[in-house]
């Protein structure tokens, strides 16, 4: 049974039963404002603004799309196929994807998307641009 004259910390009489939010939010429909994952809130409830990374998540497509036109070399392997199991493909690396690369042959200019799903590991003739959170710039060129 509900007591008039406890009310927990944070209560409002506004508040909609049942419910976080005061009214005129979820009684008319509005929604919080969106949050940023893992971003620091106040004991009020506010967001606390933090930068964006400098950099990007160390994936395999952001680690690709950061050596856009480089010629690289991809391994790939093609499970139950009866015509070739493994197959290698080597071009300039145009554009990657989540879950594809494309590649295209500098002599013909033939594109081809390759799935990220097959994709074994590259090898690229050049230095490649990599930056991982908590490193700064890039790996030295030359080997000492």
């Amino acid at each position: 049974m509900f007591n008039q004259f406890y009310r927990p910390v944070g209560y409002s009489m506004n508040a909609v039963p049942g419910s976080a939010y005061p009214m005129g939010t979820a009684a008319t429909g509005q929604q919080p404002p969106q949050v940023p994952s893992g971003a620091p809130m106040t004991s009020a409830g506010t967001v606390v603004p933090t930068p964006f990374p400098a950099n990007e998540q160390s994936f395999i497509e952001n680690i690709l799309r950061l050596n856009l036109g480089k010629v690289g070399t991809f391994y790939m392997t093609y499970e139950n196929n009866s015509e070739w199991n493994a197959k290698i493909f080597r071009g300039v690396l145009e554009a990657a994807g989540r879950d594809h690369i494309i590649i295209s042959d500098p002599k013909t200019g033939v594109r081809t998307i390759l799935l990220m799903v097959n994709l074994d590991f590259a090898t690229f003739d050049q230095p490649l641009v990599y930056q991982y959170p908590g490193t700064i710039g890039n790996p030295p060129t030359t080997r000492g």
